[in-house]
């Protein structure tokens, strides 16, 4: 979208619209790395100063914000809220820390692999959602330092989430822009990620593993647990289970029923409220409803309602395309090298980028490809180049991805905040590996 496509107004002190918005960029970026300012803070103000200086009028900001990713969010968020209060995640926690008798490192691939599974079938943000609060009681309980399993999680969603369709926001869109089903993105990615996952925490045990200690006395404490007890309420947990259960299938099924997901997951946040609110009076209705609300990670929701505008302000002045055309011509039209230069920079630019906007970029320019390979079904590795670099790449540092915020927001809640940097530093070379890893699959199965 170029100038008054859209919706731009006319841009104060005659600036450069393409030079004022990336300016612009870089500058909220940079900030929100510093951390010296809340970062929802930083990206709404970013916003507010897209449209002050003219570079998008509000109508084309609104159109900017993906409501189907904050409504999937919110309506997630919600549910999670809800059935946290039934203690089945504390059951999950328990029952694979006590089936691992409690050996700190046993505990961490235990964790690992719930989050990369669940990740699969739940968006990643509803996830770690679940499991951050249970790790960290673990953890707390051992007297370990929980940095090492909150950087596992956040690795093993992201790579359980690329696994399948609704794991993660760019594959949604992906699917959603291709006709690709959800038993497509099993079939060609799902047996790639097992691989990710087992060689991701290779590193990770490298790096900490060894260093994982419990005193013999913190181990008991943990396996006196009776996972049992943790769950509260019966009648609660059987409708959050019977409410997830329709939300899966809801995803899995949203195609044939032509519904997106924010819809599945606002409708079934609504019913399990209603469900969970049976019986009540309205005083009480309100106070649950509300407690329910304050769960919601606002902070994010923000966040990302800023992050959209200020991204497709950047991409309105044609800066993303532009970019984006400059890859391709590089690559002369050869199918191999294309799909490298989409995995690569998707992996790069995601870990610096959100990677639903850049996503959102590359879908029509792979799609404007489709003469130069022989039509619709020769662009297969391209848009499974992009879902990887995508997806894997979001790994990379801590704004790479929505469920990386999801848990530095719960660490930062618990006292034990995740610094951009100290995780980046870590992160960034073990994301490279995956890539590499998906590079050598993506050439041998496809090219």
């Amino acid at each position: 979208m170029h100038g008054s496509e859209a919706g731009t107004a006319s841009l104060l002190f005659g600036l450069n619209p393409m030079w004022a918005a990336a300016i612009l960029f870089l500058i909220t970026y940079v900030v929100i790395m510093s951390e010296k300012i809340n970062r929802a803070i930083v990206s709404l103000l970013a916003a507010g100063l897209m449209i002050v200086l003219g570079i998008l009028n509000q109508e084309a900001a609104i159109q900017g914000i993906d409501f189907n990713t904050i409504g999937l969010l919110i309506g997630m968020m919600v549910i999670v809220a809800i059935t946290r209060q039934s203690g089945v995640f504390q059951f999950m926690a328990i029952w694979s820390a006590k089936k691992v008798n409690a050996r700190p490192w046993g505990i961490l691939v235990m964790i690992s692999l719930v989050t990369a599974v669940t990740s699969a079938f739940l968006d990643n943000v509803t996830t770690v959602l679940l499991v951050v609060p249970v790790t960290l009681l673990i953890t707390e309980e051992l007297k370990v330092d929980p940095y090492p399993y909150l950087f596992a999680m956040i690795f093993s969603s992201n790579i359980g989430g690329t696994a399948t369709l609704i794991g993660d926001p760019p594959n949604i869109m992906i699917g959603s822009a291709t006709g690709l089903t959800f038993n497509d993105f099993v079939h060609h990615l799902a047996p790639l990620i097992v691989v990710i996952m087992a060689m991701v925490l290779i590193p990770i045990y490298l790096i900490w593993g060894r260093r994982l200690r419990a005193t013999p006395e913190a181990r008991e404490r943990v396996m006196r647990f009776n996972e049992r007890e943790a769950i509260t309420d019966y009648r609660l947990l059987k409708y959050c289970l019977s409410v997830i259960a329709l939300v899966i299938t809801g995803f899995v099924f949203a195609k044939a029923l032509d519904l997106e997901a924010a819809t599945v997951a606002m409708t079934g946040a609504a019913l399990l409220l209603l469900l969970a609110n049976l019986g009540r009076d309205a005083e009480h209705q309100s106070e649950h409803v509300l407690d329910s609300f304050k769960e919601v990670e606002w902070i994010t929701i923000f966040f990302f309602v800023g992050l959209f505008i200020v991204v497709h302000g950047v991409d309105s002045t044609g800066l993303l395309r532009l970019l984006a055309e400059k890859m391709v011509n590089m690559t002369g039209g050869n199918l191999t090298a294309t799909t490298m230069v989409i995995l690569w920079a998707s992996a790069v630019l995601s870990a610096i980028v959100d990677n639903i906007p850049f996503v959102a970029t590359m879908i029509p320019l792979i799609k404007a490809m489709a003469p130069t390979f022989g039509g619709e079904q020769g662009l297969l590795p391209l848009w499974l180049a992009l879902s990887l670099g995508a997806c894997l790449g979001g790994n990379g540092t801590l704004i790479g991805a929505s469920a990386n915020l999801v848990v530095a927001g719960f660490a930062e809640r618990a006292g034990q905040p995740i610094r951009f940097f100290r995780y980046t530093l870590l992160a960034f070379p073990i994301m490279l590996l995956s890539i590499a890893i998906g590079m050598g699959y993506l050439y041998w199965r496809y090219l």
